[in-house]
């Protein structure tokens, strides 16, 4: 009987223990389920590396000729022959149009034939001046031996004759006077010549338009036969001749924003992009208005650019980009890693273990793609690229290293 009842006693622990394995199974599977459905999320992670970066802003505006200019006529004159049109390259001084000017011709025949008057009056006045020369040493000659002679033996030369003597000699003595100034005269009145010759000879070259600078006719105004007034005319319209513009080397302008103003400087290089010849030509900085336009807080800028084989044309459109600052050797990471709140900036840096934490960092210079990092990072950091809003700080991720334009396609989505 009693070992009937020990039988008893085991077989209901046997069956309490194995119910118990039983009722606990399933649970833990279920435990084990729940696990495996919250797997451990992938994030993008760049590393922070060393190296070059500048900041840049990318400017444009359009191509306007180095010089432009309307050429106008000095003296009034009807167009006798004009030699240039539409699209001619020109020369320096390269003659451009003829005027006819009959007035103007009729004057410098007059002021050359004051100069042949002048230089026959100074002709006469010379032989005067030797006639009165010549006289007056005679006359003197005979003064002084008859004076002479009076005071060798007083009273044989008469008094009056003595008087009479001296009077000629003086008579004599200011004729030549007189006659040296009117070769004096004489000489003036062909100085005056000449210069009123050269003043119109000057006015008879100004018939002859000529280019100021070498560069492209740009635009025609007259026509052989065109009255054309005298550009120096205040009381008349005057009408150019033609529009001259130098093309071998352009102004591209553009609008500088305040914030870039303190790193303009005269002679930078600068790249200028022209998309509609796909070029890149390089330019320099040539001038800035060194003011501020209040409409739009701008500084107007003016980059020359060479253009030598005349592919540039004026109104072309063009972009620039101007570098703002440049290091060599700073630590970057990319910008789509950067978590901004305000003035302040933060990371998710990924450790060894899979961790994530969330680190405040001090920002530097910023490009396009990547932006240096002061504090808070070391060489060698991975940090989240991308979705870096659905991070929390101790959550745990597998970390995807990727390359620098695979992040910035990962901050694009």
């Amino acid at each position: 009987m009693r070992m009937k009842r020990r039988y008893i006693v085991i077989a209901i622990a046997v069956a309490v223990v194995v119910g118990g394995v039983i009722f606990e199974f399933p649970g833990h599977k279920a435990q084990a389920s729940r696990q495996d459905s919250s797997p451990i999320p992938t994030v993008a992670v760049a590393l922070a590396t060393r190296g070059p970066i500048r900041s840049s802003i990318t400017l444009s505006g359009t191509f306007r000729p180095y010089q432009e200019v309307d050429v106008h006529a000095k003296v009034a004159g009807y167009i006798r022959h004009i030699y240039v049109d539409v699209g001619d390259k020109v020369k320096e001084k390269q003659i451009l149009a003829i005027l006819e000017v009959p007035e103007l011709n009729a004057q410098v025949a007059g002021a050359k034939a004051d100069i042949q008057r002048s230089e026959n009056a100074i002709r006469r006045a010379q032989q005067d001046l030797k006639r009165a020369e010549s006289t007056y040493a005679a006359y003197h000659s005979a003064y002084t031996r008859l004076k002479q002679a009076s005071e060798a033996r007083p009273g044989v030369i008469a008094e009056q004759e003595l008087d009479d003597s001296r009077a000629k000699d003086q008579e004599a003595e200011a004729q030549v006077g007189s006659a040296r100034a009117a070769l004096a005269e004489a000489q003036s009145q062909l100085t005056m010549a000449r210069a009123t010759e050269d003043r119109y000879a000057s006015l008879e070259a100004y018939s002859r338009i000529t280019a100021p600078f070498s560069g492209v006719v740009t635009k025609r105004y007259a026509d052989t036969g065109a009255l054309i007034q005298a550009g120096t005319s205040s009381e008349t319209q005057s009408m150019p001749v033609v529009k001259l513009a130098e093309w071998s080397r352009l102004r591209l302008v553009v609008p500088v924003p305040e914030s870039a103003v303190p790193d303009l400087h005269l002679g930078q290089a600068i790249d200028v992009v022209v998309p509609a010849l796909g070029r890149t030509i390089k330019g320099k900085i040539a001038r800035f208005a060194d003011a501020l336009s209040d409409e739009t807080r701008t500084m107007h800028t003016e980059i020359d650019v060479e253009n030598p084989d005349d592919t540039l044309v004026e109104g072309m459109y063009a972009e620039t980009k101007l570098i703002l600052h440049q290091k060599d050797n700073a630590l970057t990471i990319p910008v789509q890693a950067v978590k901004r709140d305000g003035s302040s900036a933060s990371v998710f840096v990924v450790d060894k273990s899979g961790n994530v934490a969330e680190r405040p960092i001090t920002l530097g210079v910023d490009s396009d793609a990547r932006i240096e990092i002061l504090t808070g990072l070391t060489d060698g950091d991975q940090v989240v690229v991308g979705n870096v809003n659905a991070l929390q700080a101790g959550q745990r991720v597998r970390a995807k290293l990727v390359a620098q334009n695979e992040a910035f396609a990962e901050g694009q989505n």
